[in-house]
């Protein structure tokens, strides 16, 4: 063997073991990728109790449930299913009914989403696209959602050089 095939023999196996490392990594990985599953996604995959995953969606209007000891139950829905959740501890801020949240935890036996955290999505125009696009086949899609990422904010006034009041030059 020349000194060229032995070079190439190493790279060629060198990048083999690679992929095989990079493939086997992806296949771990293969349900952490996403995000968060919504209540249909967790319906269809039937995910068995215990095995922790993080659930997007909804909270359903009027579902909001306080108990002693910071102890919370609500829904999240996504349009076509609900899923209960149970939760114990500070919700944060910007959490409230109609709003967007994401929570982290596991199904109980009961099918109850026993989360340890909670976190409310801060607004609707800053959701991916493909999101944006279910919603608006689900008919849970505002008008106005576009208009205010775009044209809610009004501009500063200028003078008459166009430069905006109160800068300083």
């Amino acid at each position: 063997m020349t000194r060229k095939q032995r070079r190439m023999t190493i790279i060629g196996g060198s990048l083999a073991v690679l992929a095989l490392a990079a493939a086997l990594v992806l296949n771990a990985l293969r349900d952490s990728i996403v995000f968060f599953s919504t209540p249909t996604m967790v319906a269809e995959k039937h995910v068995e109790p215990g095995k922790r995953f993080r659930l997007g969606g909804l909270v359903q209007p009027g579902s909001l449930r306080r108990g002693d000891n910071l102890a919370v139950t609500f829904e999240v829905a996504d349009g076509n299913a609900k899923l209960p959740v149970a939760y114990k501890g500070i919700l944060p801020d910007l959490f409230r009914e109609g709003q967007g949240v994401v929570a982290e935890g596991a199904l109980d036996a009961n099918g109850v989403f026993k989360a340890d955290t909670v976190l409310a999505k801060h607004d609707e125009t800053y959701m991916p696209k493909d999101v944006a696009d279910a919603l608006k086949k689900q008919g849970h899609w505002k008008d106005d959602y576009g208009t205010q990422a775009s044209g809610g904010a009004k501009p500063a006034a200028t003078t008459a050089q166009g430069s905006p009041q109160g800068a300083v030059r």
